[in-house]
């Protein structure tokens, strides 16, 4: 059974579209690669939508997917966007002779579980109005560079080790600036959860 969303989901190619079409009921845009940053009518129609029913963008976990990433979400504007992270996995796709530049697999080629949990996260990020059983506690205390420090994932020795564990851990891509970690950390846990997760790491 597919999983039916209402905001529209952004990916890159028409692989990624196809392998979204089995797995979500909802509108599936591509932005055709790098195309999407000079096709003006594509853009147009990316900020109408987003507008209409927000946008979920789930690009590769490769440099050129993070850069097609904050295209999209600063040309439809972050208050319609939501961010859906594959987890950074090495291998190549079938249909490809050999593996991407970086050697990560791209959306096409991780397993439905893996999108599908990207995209349940993603919803997540925002609280359904109707539904709060399961929301972010009102006013909750926000994770802090401060914090990231404290915990030894920021600006300390073996620091970047400790980081790209946890974010192995969390499911989340290694290519993440020390601002965008915040955010998606942010997005995704409140800091009781996070501390505790971060505690039960060796």
């Amino acid at each position: 059974m597919k999983l039916s969303i209402r905001p529209a989901v952004i990916v890159e190619g028409r692989y990624d579209a196809a392998r979204l079409t089995n797995l979500v009921d909802t509108l599936i845009l591509t932005t055709d690669g790098f195309a999407i940053f000079k096709d003006k009518a594509r853009q147009k129609l990316f900020k109408q939508t987003a507008r209409a029913r927000g946008l979920i963008v789930l690009t590769d976990s490769d440099a050129a997917g993070f850069k097609i990433r904050h295209f999209v979400t600063n040309l439809a504007g972050a208050a319609y966007v939501r961010q859906a992270y594959v987890p950074a996995i090495p291998g190549k796709e079938s249909r490809k002779a050999e593996p991407g530049k970086e050697g990560l697999l791209g959306v096409e080629g991780v397993q439905d579980e893996l999108i599908l949990q990207a995209l349940q996260t993603a919803l997540a990020s925002v609280p359904n109005v109707s539904d709060t059983s399961d929301a972010m506690p009102e006013n909750p205390r926000p994770i802090t560079y401060t914090d990231l420090y404290e915990w030894g994932i920021s600006g300390t020795a073996n620091s970047a080790e400790r980081r790209r564990a946890l974010l192995s851990r969390l499911g989340l891509p290694p290519r993440l600036s020390k601002k965008e970690l915040l955010s998606v950390l942010n997005t995704l846990y409140t800091y009781e959860s996070l501390d505790a997760e971060l505690r039960r790491m060796p």
